[in-house]
């Protein structure tokens, strides 16, 4: 076990262990939160151009 385990205290069984999730580290792509906002406002900005310069 690892130090910081070892003095984590203990979750609450109320919790069901959701709490813990976020403590894990995960592999794949790691993103900005802020950089998936201005993602996603970008394809929104994109995407009501495309419809009124292509209209179908």
């Amino acid at each position: 076990m690892s130090k910081r385990k070892k003095d984590a205290a203990p979750m609450p069984a109320a919790s069901a262990g959701l709490l813990r999730f976020f403590e894990e580290e995960t592999e794949g792509i790691k993103i900005r939160p802020e950089l998936l906002v201005v993602f996603a406002v970008a394809l929104i900005v994109v995407s009501a151009l495309a419809q009124v310069f292509f209209p179908v």
